[in-house]
């Protein structure tokens, strides 16, 4: 496991910084641990975005809106300080893999495990719309496979359904492969936009392959816009449930409630044991691990041992599980000045949540 370096703050709030996690554009995720021992993931915002007033709008608006967000499937801010120095928001520290990870490592997911993951995913969806906030960000790396099911994760570019945004007019914020028509042209989303991206996650999950291909960000939306999924990789009996949630025309999408009232009726539930295959139980199990041998880390007051942490010869050897809020593998976001798909591209990002590059 990464251990902090000497850039890296100790302690952010009332959280002793245990493990950095990943880095993103927006700032660096960290396990953390609380006084009580709770583990959480600890989203730590770079220097020049708490120098802007304007993120720290949006960013206070944010923390605000996800903050309304629970449910068994979603991992719900915990403690936030968006005016601190620097601004901070941790969330539930969920054990398990990223869908993107799971499925690159071990393969696409089989019939029973996908009908649990639309069902999950559209779960989270319903307690997130719900609160009155549209994800904007939904994709393989934004999943989290759980022992208990699939969680949703990553607020950093949400925003209100109260139509309250503070994103610069004429941005386009997200992840090319994943985003809806209407977001990659820069218009107005709803939470149909969501319902959109659940559709290709789905096709990810079942065939290991983005729904519109790869290459240059400009070329993936214009496909996103014009171009038909390839839903062939679903077995049959999903296929048109998914292939509705990428309907071009937001109207004709179903709802998430619909989508689980659809897999509710299916005549073949997911029976007993795991809801993942033998291999990813497996990988899911090994990921919890982590918390049972952290690292030791220093009080900054005193600089002697904490004692909510265990010794560094305790760690274990298994890698660190994926953190709520930080998926493994970055999707490369697209921030355009037109609204028509831009032809610019963007950094790269080492295992981040994707957010544009302009202020979130």
């Amino acid at each position: 496991m990464e251990q902090l370096d000497a850039s890296d703050p100790r302690r952010v709030g009332p959280y002793v910084l245990l493990l950095p996690l990943g880095s993103g554009g927006m700032g660096k995720v960290y396990l953390g641990r609380s006084a009580a021992g709770r583990a959480v993931a600890v989203k730590v915002i770079r220097a020049d975005f708490a120098a802007d007033e304007g993120f720290r709008g949006r960013f206070r608006a944010e923390v605000a809106a996800a903050r309304r967000v629970s449910g068994a499937f979603t991992a719900p801010v915990v403690d936030a300080d968006p005016d601190g120095d620097p601004p901070w928001m941790a969330t539930a520290f969920v054990s398990g893999l990223s869908l993107h990870d799971a499925v690159r490592r071990h393969g696409p997911l089989p019939e029973a495990s996908l009908r649990m993951l639309l069902a999950g995913v559209s779960e989270a969806l319903v307690g997130i719309h719900a609160a009155g906030v549209i994800h904007r960000d939904l994709k393989p790396g934004n999943v989290l496979l759980a022992l208990d099911g699939p969680h949703v994760i990553d607020f950093g570019i949400a925003h209100a359904l109260d139509g309250t945004s503070f994103t610069r007019e004429g941005t386009i914020v997200g992840s090319p492969g994943y985003m809806s028509p209407e977001q990659s042209l820069g218009r107005p989303v709803s939470a149909a936009s969501d319902v959109f991206a659940l559709g290709s996650t789905m096709v990810y999950a079942a065939s290991g392959q983005r729904p519109f291909g790869d290459g240059p960000p400009a070329a993936v939306l214009r496909r996103v816009v014009g171009d038909p999924a390839d839903v062939g990789a679903l077995p049959a009996s999903i296929r048109d449930a998914v292939a509705a949630c990428l309907d071009k025309d937001p109207v004709r999408r179903p709802t998430p409630r619909a989508l689980i009232d659809f897999v509710s009726r299916a005549e073949d539930g997911p029976g007993g044991g795991s809801w993942l295959p033998d291999t990813m139980t497996r990988a899911v199990s090994r990921a919890a691990d982590v918390l049972t041998g952290l690292p030791a880390s220093r009080d900054a007051a005193s600089g002697r041992p904490d004692p909510t942490t265990t010794r560094a010869d305790d760690r274990p050897t298994s890698p660190a599980p994926t953190p709520a809020g930080t998926p493994t593998r970055p999707e490369t976001s697209a921030t355009s000045g037109s609204t028509a798909p831009p032809a610019t591209s963007t950094p790269t990002e080492t295992s981040s949540p994707s957010v544009s590059t302009a202020p979130p």
